[in-house]
């Protein structure tokens, strides 16, 4: 290692240490442990322009062990990301800083993914992997190769054990994702101490089952042997890479180096102190960083921009050349045509036949897929029961990246993050799907989308008791409360034909909101006034005769049914009710107060909320002279019907329910 690279590393961990020591909080270990790798493969091997850090071919970088975030933070401020400055570091996770504790999507320039739960950022990277693969095979010709490049992920011991990694790995492998390549910080120490404690599985087997090329290089300072590693990691092209590099955490201090007190607090002064003079540092100063450093990597940065001016002579070219593919590129990375979705007369065509909603969709994602070309999406194993196959696409496999069916396996969680990172890469509209029940495995990487503010669509069905014979394992109660109640997370539970529509239309043309489309197994007929005001998240399906109704019947999917036929017979005794149909309440609370008291006016107070889901979060609707139809147990197992009678979804008690508050 030359002076100059032992400085530029070095500076690495010392602007991480300081950091941390300034916030007095933070996790210098990684950073202290991991600055070598990370030096060698920014500046001699991955391909990325600080001056355009959203250069589409640009080799993607991902810090699975967000913890470890000053490392990202001082490799963005020394390569001149987005001008991060030192004084935007001596701010680490400070309110308002761009350094945030963990990296955060959308706040820091340069930062690929928020990563915070450990092993996520291994799960996004897999997508992200998957996206180069699906893009590469569509848009590549045999002399322009325009998408062509790499995902890199590090992480450590802890996002090895974390069974998200497991996984997204062994899909992966099953994959034979050439161009992901992992860096697997192993220092065998977590937060209670040595690893040995929880972990002493031979992980470098584990990798080799999931059938990735696995190496290792010894002395984690070496950047000869990193370098060698990660080129040889480049030339395996039919399997992913796992590259162990073992190395010490909170190198460089004498008091910490090893040790588990290393990882989640600050070192101290006396022992920044120490680690400055252990490292040779020329200043005791805060951030200081010497002008020959700055000038090194600004001659890196200098190099690192040429491989974007050469990429963009070939796109120039490219385009000339293929005019219909650019067509098809600009189509993919502009976003969904909102205004020409919402007039389409093919999108919005629906009969009145009795079906269940989960087929609807399905047939929906068949008409989207020919007007949407980034379409992207499968299921967890299950799309002949959530009907999200696209007929004619193909399947994404080894063989055939160019498919867009995707076969996720029985791996929920891993599906969802690599669902971010699809919604992540850029130029593609990607959905997941299980059943709803199972959104428990999905939940993390879901609250991780509405962090980062992704349009990933979540297609989730068998929605209620209405699963019937499976029984309380696989009906959802809790769930529907559980995702309406995430931070900018929108969730669609439509009724109809006409509802789903809207559901979806709502989905993909999304910006910065991920979307559940939540769907029946069982058939539900169809609406005759269900419309286009399902797109303001609840609207009047059928009202009142009086300019305040003597009730209000709320509902959301299979139940709106129910509530209209409770509807008709309360008018036989004449009780005029109004029917308000409730497919998203987050979208029905972005909508002006004007027109929420137009629906639920404040001077009707008799409400009643029905839905064969928990009560919880209807309160603020049905307020304190209202009551609900809905469940107060788990389910059991029975046909559907028997079920819904047993828990009270029948016309009588909906109508009783009514009369009682009357």
């Amino acid at each position: 290692m030359s002076s100059i690279e032992t400085m530029s590393v070095n500076a690495i961990r010392v602007l991480s240490a300081d950091a941390v020591q300034k916030a007095n909080s933070g996790h210098p270990g990684l950073p202290l442990g991991s600055a070598a790798m990370a030096y060698e493969l920014w500046a001699n091997h991955m391909k990325h322009n600080p001056c355009n850090p959203n250069w589409p071919n640009r080799d993607r970088f991902i810090l699975s062990g967000g913890h470890g975030s000053t490392l990202l933070y001082s490799l963005l401020h020394l390569f001149g990301y987005g001008n991060l400055s030192t004084e935007d570091l001596s701010q680490f996770r400070q309110d308002g800083s761009l350094t945030p504790g963990h990296p955060e999507y959308g706040h820091t320039v340069g930062v690929e993914a928020t990563t915070g739960p450990l092993g996520a950022g291994m799960g996004m990277a897999v997508g992200m992997a998957m996206a180069e693969a699906h893009m590469a095979a569509k848009f590549n010709k045999d002399e322009y190769k325009i998408v062509d490049h790499y995902t890199f992920v590090l992480g450590g011991d802890g996002c090895m054990m974390e069974g998200i990694s497991s996984e997204a790995f062994s899909l992966a492998g099953t994959l034979g994702l050439g161009k992901l390549i992992v860096l697997y910080d192993s220092n065998k120490i977590s937060i209670e101490g040595d690893t040995d404690i929880a972990f002493t599985e031979d992980v470098e087997k584990r990798f080799q089952a999931f059938g990735f090329q696995t190496l290792c290089v010894e002395d984690g300072n070496d950047l000869v042997e990193i370098g060698k590693a990660i080129e040889a990691a480049k030339a395996d092209t039919t399997r992913p890479t796992m590259i162990r590099v073992k190395t010490k955490i909170g190198f460089g201090c004498p008091a910490k180096e090893g040790k588990a007190s290393a990882h989640g607090e600050p070192l101290g002064a006396d022992n920044v102190t120490a680690l400055k003079e252990n490292l040779g540092w020329p200043s005791q100063e805060a951030f200081y960083v010497p002008d020959e450093v700055y000038v090194h990597y600004n001659q890196l940065k200098e190099k690192l921009s040429a491989e974007e001016e050469t990429w963009n002579k070939l796109f120039a070219e490219y385009e000339v050349k293929f005019p219909e593919m650019k067509a098809l590129w600009d189509d993919m990375h502009a976003g969904t045509d909102a205004e020409a979705l919402l007039n389409s007369e093919e999108l919005w065509a629906v009969d009145d036949k009795t079906e269940a909603t989960r087929n609807l969709s399905g047939m929906i994602i068949n008409r989207l897929k020919d007007m949407i070309p980034g379409l992207f999406g499968g299921s967890a194993d299950l799309s002949p029961s959530t009907k999200t196959y696209m007929n004619g696409e193909g399947d994404f496999s080894k063989d055939n990246y160019a498919g867009r069916n995707l076969h996720f396996g029985v791996r929920e969680l891993a599906m969802a993050a690599i669902g971010n990172g699809l919604a992540l890469y850029g130029g593609l509209k990607p959905f997941v799907s299980t059943f709803f029940v199972f959104s428990d495995y999905v939940k993390p990487m879901a609250r991780l989308s509405s962090l980062m503010g992704l349009p990933l669509t979540f297609v989730l069905t068998h929605d209620s008791i209405g699963v019937g014979e499976d029984g309380p394992t696989h009906e959802p109660i809790e769930q529907l409360a559980m995702l309406r109640a995430m931070p900018n997370f929108t969730v669609y539970r439509p009724a109809d034909a006409t509802e789903t529509v809207a559901a979806w239309y709502y989905a993909v043309t999304s910006k910065n909101t991920p979307t559940a489309i939540v769907l029946t197994r069982q058939g539900l007929p169809k609406q005759a006034n269900s419309s286009k005001e399902a797109l303001k998240g609840g609207y009047i399906l059928s009202d009142s005769e009086k300019s305040v109704p003597d009730v209000i019947l709320m509902a959301s999917g299979s139940e709106v049914a129910l509530a209209m036929d409770a509807k008709e017979e309360l008018a036989k005794e004449n009780v005029d009710v109004r029917v308000v149909s409730m497919p998203s309440m987050d979208v029905f609370e972005q909508q002006s107060a004007e027109y929420k008291e137009a629906v639920l006016p404040k001077a009707c107070r008799k409400r009643v909320a029905v839905e064969a889901l928990t009560d919880f979060g209807w309160g603020k609707y049905v307020g304190l002279d209202g009551a609900y139809v809905t469940m107060k147990s788990f389910g059991a197992s029975a046909p559907a019907d028997i079920l819904f009678k047993k828990f009270g979804f029948t016309k009588e008690n909906v109508v009783n329910t009514v009369k009682g508050i009357l």
